[in-house]
């Protein structure tokens, strides 16, 4: 099922820590993270995000790029948030589950801040095209992210 992504689009072939950019390439589908209190579960394969679970995000962590529960010392990001971005998020295989140190963080694929929003290197979708992805696919689904064509690029 392909998606054109429309804003601000930063692909790079290989990334590393900190650079905000999604990686080029094929990557899989690994997990999927719904909100129970606020959406009924996606599918029989999504795991509910209970309300002490963190996201690594600090290379220095021996759980860096893993789902930590709170509290935790590192930096990391919350996976409750007050607003719905992570009331679902798909989970790729870039860079997880065996996380590499300066690599770059974990790929997501999530509702966007607002219409065509800008991320740091995760895929923004709205909700309704998120929830619609998030049936239709299954564990081990390809995600195709193409080098973009010279005249896209700025």
């Amino acid at each position: 099922m392909p998606f054109r992504i429309k804003g601000l689009i930063r692909l790079r072939p290989t990334i590393a820590w900190g650079l905000r950019m999604t990686p080029v390439g094929t990557h899989r589908i690994v997990g999927m993270l719904y909100r129970a209190d606020r959406m009924a579960c996606p599918t029989d394969w999504a795991i509910p995000i209970k309300p002490n679970d963190l996201w690594s995000d600090d290379v220095r962590d021996v759980d860096y790029n893993m789902m930590v529960r709170a509290p935790h010392s590192y930096s990391h990001e919350k996976m409750r948030r007050a607003d719905p971005m992570y009331d679902l998020v798909i989970l790729t295989d870039w860079n997880w589950p065996y996380p590499q140190k300066g690599a770059g963080s974990a790929i997501f694929i999530h509702a966007w801040r607002r219409p065509h929003a800008s991320t740091a290197g995760c895929i923004g979708l709205s909700h309704a095209n998120l929830l619609w992805v998030a049936q239709h696919i299954r564990y081990k689904t390809r995600l195709i992210i193409p080098p973009l064509a010279p005249a896209l690029r700025k």
